[in-house]
């Protein structure tokens, strides 16, 4: 490995460290209750080397989440690099993320991602955050559907069919989350988290061009 790979490596565990060391504070008592310098002093490094890997607080926590920002974005460029139908391939995608329990789908019951979830959506800073989070997913899918210089796609049709899906993604998540929270055994919700996960494609199927 090469030494800025070196580098790129350290920096990651440092952001991984951090982002679990904040999780761990905020699970325990609250985000609204941990500083940043409680944070940084918890993971014995300064104020400012915090800031220099998350410029805000509500970034701890939504790292964890980081590498799913651009993955609908991925999931349809290889899709189309294959020849593929971009929306089979998202449904597929979640069909397999509900399969292997992927937090990010909502079904999974254990309970400390069942904690981190309830943080996630029961504390208005993070939840305006994931808005902003989601926006940018957003534009990155609206790219890779053509929005950004596609020669086969409208620009705004591309914007408009980005912002339905990720919108149909956070709201299968949530259900899964409600009914977990609800006491309904994940084993025995997956057969309709499948089912809600294949209509609510077929119904984005019927209405865009993709």
């Amino acid at each position: 490995m090469t030494v800025s790979g070196l580098r790129e490596l350290k920096k990651e565990r440092t952001r991984q460290t951090l982002s679990d060391t904040a999780v761990e504070l905020f699970l325990e008592r609250g985000f609204d209750a941990v500083s940043v310098a409680e944070i940084a002093a918890a993971a014995e490094v300064s104020k400012p080397t915090l800031f220099r890997y998350f410029p805000a607080k509500e970034d701890l926590a939504l790292y964890r989440f980081a590498d799913h920002e651009d993955e609908p974005a991925r999931v349809v460029a290889a899709a189309r690099a294959a020849g593929a139908e971009p929306l089979a391939a998202l449904r597929d995608h979640v069909l397999a993320g509900l399969e292997r329990r992927d937090p990010v789908t909502g079904l999974n019951d254990d309970p400390r991602v069942l904690a981190f979830l309830r943080l996630l959506y029961g504390t208005p800073a993070l939840v305006a955050r994931m808005s902003a989070y989601q926006g940018r997913s957003e534009e990155l899918l609206a790219a890779a559907l053509g929005g950004e210089g596609g020669e086969d796609q409208d620009p705004l049709a591309a914007r408009l069919a980005a912002a339905q899906i990720v919108a149909v993604l956070r709201v299968l998540a949530q259900e899964n989350v409600r009914r977990v929270e609800a006491g309904e055994r994940v084993e025995e919700l997956l057969p309709a988290a499948e089912a809600a996960t294949r209509e609510a494609f077929r119904r984005l199927a019927e209405g865009l061009p993709y």
